[in-house]
């Protein structure tokens, strides 16, 4: 089967993609992948997308978002495409189950996913208290206690931000020393509403019936486990770009997420585009997405464009 467009994923990413392309008359394929909808389908309330002023919940924003490329003319097909061949074109998709199909022009956008500890408790209270993105969740924790599992920059960037909202951002992490630079340390260490749990493991997310009750941890100098009192656990560990099932055909960053030409979406290999989180390191939110997904849309359709006029 031969398809002008093909879509992978569909967070707000891909479905945006596909809303500008349909519309385009591309009648773009739009492969669901791993997690139909992408992370946003794992959100409880959506506050922070324009044009909600009563926020949204996430599963009914991505429902939105697929109901209006299908009523464009996009087509969605469940799956996951396994692995590709982007050394001649047409390219071409391979799918689980052995299906396999030729495009003329690709648009990534499988995300990124974020790194669990893999804990009792944490996949459980995803969305009742556990959470991976403090831009998105922490107004929902004004006057509360959170703690704050990571090391590194990330985790101090995040405690930072937190302290806006909680009354106590606590900063759990198994090491004695911390990885972030040393900048970022001060801050941290500067701010009176960041308290610290160093060597300590983070060993199980304790819930009750209203969501996250507190952490579970293992004190590594005594052996003796503790529990630090919580209405909230943020993952702050990093993120992993689901860039897999290229094998490496396409340029990445040090932590893996995609190149694109700066001010586009154009990989190193003109016909295939990235948008959304496989390329975003830095911002990850559901709008710079939709927003990356509308450019991966234009430069697809300007690409076809020109493939047949020098056809």
């Amino acid at each position: 089967m031969h398809q002008k467009a093909v879509i992978i994923g569909t967070g707000p990413a891909g479905l945006t993609a596909a809303i500008y392309l349909a519309r385009a008359n591309l009648s773009p394929l739009v492969i669901d992948g791993i997690q139909p909808g992408g992370q946003l389908t794992t959100t409880t309330e959506v506050d922070n997308f324009p044009g909600f002023p009563d926020g949204i919940m996430g599963p009914e924003l991505m429902e939105n978002m697929r109901r209006q490329a299908e009523r464009f003319g996009a087509n969605m097909t469940a799956g996951r495409v396994t692995e590709v061949d982007l050394s001649k074109r047409p390219f071409t998709l391979f799918l689980e189950g052995g299906e396999t199909l030729t495009a003329d022009a690709v648009i990534i956008s499988t995300g990124a996913s974020a790194k669990k500890l893999g804990i009792i408790g944490e996949s459980e209270n995803i969305g009742r208290g556990v959470s991976t993105c403090a831009t998105c969740d922490g107004f929902f924790f004004r006057n509360k206690k959170i703690i704050v599992i990571g090391g590194g920059d990330t985790a101090m960037e995040e405690a930072q931000f937190l302290t806006r909202f909680a009354s106590e951002v606590r900063v759990v992490h198994r090491r004695n020393e911390l990885k972030a630079s040393k900048i970022m340390q001060d801050h941290a260490r500067g701010n009176a509403k960041v308290a610290w749990s160093l060597n300590r493991t983070p060993v199980e997310v304790m819930s009750g019936p209203m969501g996250v009750t507190g952490l579970k941890v293992l004190n590594n100098e005594t052996g003796e486990e503790e529990l630090l009192e919580a209405d909230g656990v943020f993952l702050a560990i990093g993120h992993t770009p689901n860039t897999g099932f290229l094998g490496g055909q396409l340029p990445t960053d040090e932590l893996g997420y995609l190149q694109v030409i700066p001010g586009t979406s154009k990989t190193a290999i003109p016909g295939v585009f990235a948008c959304g989180d496989v390329q975003d390191r830095i911002y990850r939110q559901a709008i710079t997405s939709a927003g990356s997904g509308s450019m991966a849309a234009l430069d697809a359709e300007r690409y076809l464009t020109e493939l047949q006029l020098h056809a």
